[in-house]
């Protein structure tokens, strides 16, 4: 899967697990996540290096923009 299409499917898991509430952990996005068959192992891996705890959807946009960039990744796969 090319890297962008990883970002618009990840997009979609945050629409998914943020449409009824404000706020959501880690697990919880993870859980969302890893049941989509189009998401890369690697895009559930940049999830796991980011603490448990409760974040909003722009909380969480700015952790995996974070992992990324600690990745050196942004100029190949681009930010959320």
């Amino acid at each position: 899967m090319a890297d962008r299409a990883a970002l618009e499917e990840m997009q979609k898991v945050l629409d998914e697990v943020f449409r009824d509430r404000e706020r959501a952990t880690r697990r919880e996005v993870y859980a969302s996540a890893s049941a989509r068959v189009a998401l890369p192992a690697d895009m559930l891996a940049h999830l796991n290096e980011m603490p448990d705890r409760s974040y909003s959807r722009q909380e969480m946009v700015d952790a995996i923009n974070k992992v990324i960039e600690s990745r050196g990744e942004q100029d190949a796969m681009g930010l959320l």
